[in-house]
């Protein structure tokens, strides 16, 4: 099993781009597009549905912002868009695949880089709750990957210059504890950690320049099971579709449906 996360700052523009040419290329069993900035009507050209693929979007309530998508080669059982938190729901952040024992979420976490603090406030309420349903989720017969951009890091090996970011939302420790506590404690993992431990592996560059101030903060987050079935992953950057790379994950998986 494939899967593919990309945050695209724009469907439209990653796709004059070459990302679809590129992506449709991988052999992915899943591509996950966060932060499409496009409503689904907006996308009826065939580029945005390409044969092979079931397509399923989850719009913003406001035109042109956030949005996120899920191309699925097998067709799921049911679709799950939203969380189920009224506010964060309506700003397009979640969509979710579900199959006979697993579920593929796509996730747009919301941000908090400029310091604001009714944004940094915006987003630490999310993670509550959105840590509440991993816990509860959890305890589930089935295993969850729940990839995209989760606008935050695990560790400082995941921030190129952690010195001028120390203080910015996303390197936060606060939010880097509640990484480990999702790792610790509630027996998720990092899919790309579990075999990649390079500390220049970065997937988002906030100004662009790929040259300096790298962040990883696009995963691939898996429940317990999945653990010892993560074969391969990949950040992709011969090519730049966006101020963020494509995340590569091959995991020893077939689905059942």
């Amino acid at each position: 099993m494939r899967i593919i996360n990309f945050c695209a700052d724009g469907i439209r523009e990653a796709a004059k781009d070459g990302f679809f040419e590129w992506v449709l290329e991988q052999d992915a069993d899943f591509i996950c597009i966060q932060n499409l900035k496009a409503q689904e009507y907006d996308l009826q050209a065939e580029i945005y549905w390409p044969k092979g693929y079931n397509p399923y979007f989850f719009d913003a309530v406001e035109k042109d912002t956030n949005g996120v998508a899920i191309y699925c080669k097998q067709m799921p059982k049911a679709i799950m868009t939203g969380l189920g938190f009224i506010d964060f729901d309506m700003e397009g952040r979640y969509i979710q695949a579900d199959f006979q024992e697993i579920s593929i979420g796509c996730l747009l976490a919301p941000s908090a880089y400029k310091a604001d603090d009714t944004a940094r406030a915006h987003k630490k309420h999310f993670f509550e709750l959105f840590q509440h349903h991993l816990t509860k989720v959890r305890n589930k017969r089935r295993e969850f990957v729940i990839c995209g951009n989760w606008n935050m890091t695990h560790s400082q090996s995941d921030i190129q210059d952690i010195q001028a970011n120390r203080d910015i939302s996303g390197a936060l420790p606060a939010e880097q504890q509640q990484m480990d506590q999702l790792f610790q404690e509630l027996g998720y993992a990092d899919a790309f950690r579990e075999i990649n431990t390079d500390d220049d592996e970065f997937t988002w560059w906030p100004d662009g320049d790929r040259s300096k101030d790298g962040w990883r903060i696009d995963h691939q987050i898996v429940s317990e099971g999945l653990k010892p079935v993560i074969e391969y992953g990949a950040i992709y950057k011969n090519q730049i579709f966006s101020s963020h790379a494509p995340l590569i994950m091959d995991y020893d998986y077939e689905i059942q449906t």
